[in-house]
């Protein structure tokens, strides 16, 4: 049995239902859902996959074998670029198996960090034909709307079987927002962002704060080493806990997004040169 995680965009109650049951008739167990929610579901994927395998690293001594994990993703628009929505793909992190929709926003991450540069994308006919399904299954699979209920389980389950999917190896596009982007606001307001900010400690980044009136204004916030070195009830800029040392904008003992009118998708401005004192 294999630790399963499902990050996606349908997480109503209905879908997380549907979800869970397909899931576990397959696997045998249900999986985690996590929501991808909020105004930029794709940046919060994006780390949220990155976090995800990262976190199957360290776990002991030499030695000390850690279990494969399954993750599914499904971030997928219906922008009319595709027939019938954004294909899906796989790819492996170590023994650690991803089946996710193929979105570059989405893999912007994993890509930067971890080197996954190449994935094997489906086409959902094509790989359940394969797969010896009736045409009229075959019909309702490739033809769903909720495509991520029927079908991306199954690829997950025929790839963790070791299973042969007829796939084509491509490329992931290097896609990277220009500016520092909020990705995930944690419950306790730290705006986490997608990338580690190269700032000296003791040097200062202006900050775009977001002012009921729709004005905005400029903040200097001081970088440093960590969360208990910033004075209580004041802003800063430290290592966060996500990806590879990215970088968090926190208020130790308040709401950095909440102070700052932040949100995930909401774009940093560069640094300001040092302010030492």
């Amino acid at each position: 049995m294999y630790p399963i995680t499902y990050i996606t965009d349908c997480f109503d109650g209905n879908a997380r239902a549907r979800l869970s049951t397909r899931i576990g008739a397959l696997f045998g167990q249900s999986p985690t859902i996590v929501a991808a929610d909020g105004p930029d579901p794709e940046s919060f994927a994006a780390l949220t996959l990155l976090d995800c395998l990262i976190a199957t690293e360290s776990l002991g001594p030499d030695g000390v074998a850690g279990h494969p994990t399954i993750t599914l993703l499904n971030i997928a628009p219906r922008d009319g670029v595709w027939p019938n929505g954004v294909p899906f793909c796989f790819f492996r992190y170590g023994q650690h198996l991803v089946a996710t929709t193929f979105n570059a926003r989405v893999l912007s991450l994993v890509r930067r960090e971890l080197g996954i540069d190449r994935v094997h994308v489906t086409d959902i006919r094509e790989a359940v034909t394969a797969a010896g399904f009736g045409a009229d299954e075959i019909e309702k699979i490739a033809g769903t709307q909720f495509r991520s209920l029927w079908y991306l389980p199954l690829l997950a389950k025929w790839v963790a079987d070791g299973r042969t999917v007829p796939a084509t190896e491509t490329a992931v596009p290097d896609v990277l927002d220009a500016d520092p982007v909020v990705t995930v606001v944690d419950n306790f307001g730290n705006c986490k962002l997608d990338r580690r900010l190269d700032l000296a400690l003791g040097s200062s980044l202006s900050v775009a704060q977001r002012n009921d009136d729709g004005s905005t204004s400029l903040v200097d916030v001081r970088v440093y080493p960590h969360l208990t070195a910033v004075p209580r009830n004041a802003p800063g800029i430290v290592p966060g806990s996500s990806g590879t040392g990215f970088t968090e904008l926190v208020i130790r003992g308040g709401s950095a997004a909440e102070v700052f009118g932040l949100r995930p998708g909401d774009t940093l401005l560069e640094p300001v040169a040092a302010n030492v004192a």
